[in-house]
């Protein structure tokens, strides 16, 4: 039985600024949290609630083999926006 994935507490507001920015945000879950379109680009986004929040297993192994788009783990608004180039 699986359940529901704990949801890092600065996600809405890192949703939030993204989409106010002009992104296309899909909340995915797995294998990260966050699946961002901007100007013509795709961003995969891990949010963690601050710097020593460690990834999971599966999200390091994803980490590790990913060799598609933009891959990213974000800690707050300013880092999501700095990593599509809005600021």
């Amino acid at each position: 039985m699986r359940y529901a994935a704990r949801v890092d507490a600065n996600q809405e507001q890192i949703v939030s600024a993204l989409r106010a920015a002009g992104a296309t945000v899909w909340i995915i879950g797995l294998p990260v949290d966050l699946l961002v379109g901007y100007n013509g680009h795709t961003f995969l986004m891990e949010i963690k609630d601050g710097p020593k929040k460690h990834l999971t297993k599966l999200q390091e192994a994803f980490f590790e083999k990913w060799e598609g788009g933009t891959l990213c783990r974000v800690d707050g608004p300013e880092a999501a926006l700095r990593m599509i180039a809005v600021i």
